[in-house]
């Protein structure tokens, strides 16, 4: 279903598509963006405009869909890393783009640590609603940290209190042992360029390999 979501989405923006096909393509990636089963959307409507205009609070609520009791379930995001074969240890899902409502008391690690809501409400229009103005994800060869920053409130405040560089950092998980560059996908790519570099220079000593003269 995703690959065909992508191959839509791709529809819509490139210029050689059939004129029906891009009028359709086009249609869905609105639906995409707000629509009430849209599986990129997940919420029963968008209120943006009842936010906007109308006072009547009631008409402000978003029903939120599977994805995000789902996302707290352990079992759950286990069989989502399973399907994309991601393997080890420390495997994990992170989601952007997400608002959290610390203010309310949610917090941005679920499915015990295995799934990460990063971004968290950056945006102003999000931070009465979330209480913060988001999070960084840190990884590092120890391990990974949640950044929690504060809002911006003003120049002056920010220079006599520093909020604009303030943060509070949320340990996510430290590995016992720290990850070196040959841990890597790119370090045992090297690995085995020196395995290959290494049978060279044994061809070249034992005469297998000649030198090229000039």
């Amino acid at each position: 279903m995703l690959e065909k979501v992508g191959q839509t989405v791709r529809a819509a923006f490139n210029d050689d598509t059939d004129p029906a096909e891009k009028s359709y393509a086009m249609d869905y990636m609105w639906y995409l963006w707000c629509g009430k089963d849209s599986p990129s959307f997940d919420k029963d409507k968008m209120a943006t405009f009842e936010r906007y205009f109308i006072s009547d609070k009631e008409t402000h609520v978003e029903t939120k869909g599977y994805y995000y009791s789902l996302r707290n379930e352990e079992k759950v995001v286990d069989m989502l890393l399973d399907e994309f074969n991601v393997i080890g240890l420390h495997k994990h899902i992170i989601n952007g783009h997400v608002p959290v409502k610390t203010i309310k008391g949610e917090t941005p690690i679920k499915a015990n640590g295995k799934l990460l809501v990063i971004d968290g409400g950056f945006s102003k229009a999000y931070q009465p609603e979330t209480g913060i103005a988001g999070y960084t994800l840190v990884y590092h060869s120890r391990g990974m940290q949640l950044v929690q920053h504060e809002p911006f409130t003003s120049t002056q405040r920010a220079i006599e209190e520093g909020l604009d560089i303030k943060g509070t950092t949320l340990l996510v998980e430290l590995n016992r042992q720290r990850m070196m560059v040959r841990d890597t996908d790119k370090g045992r790519e090297l690995i085995e360029q020196i395995k290959d570099l290494k049978k060279l220079l044994v061809a070249y000593r034992k005469g297998f390999i000649k030198e090229k003269g000039r």
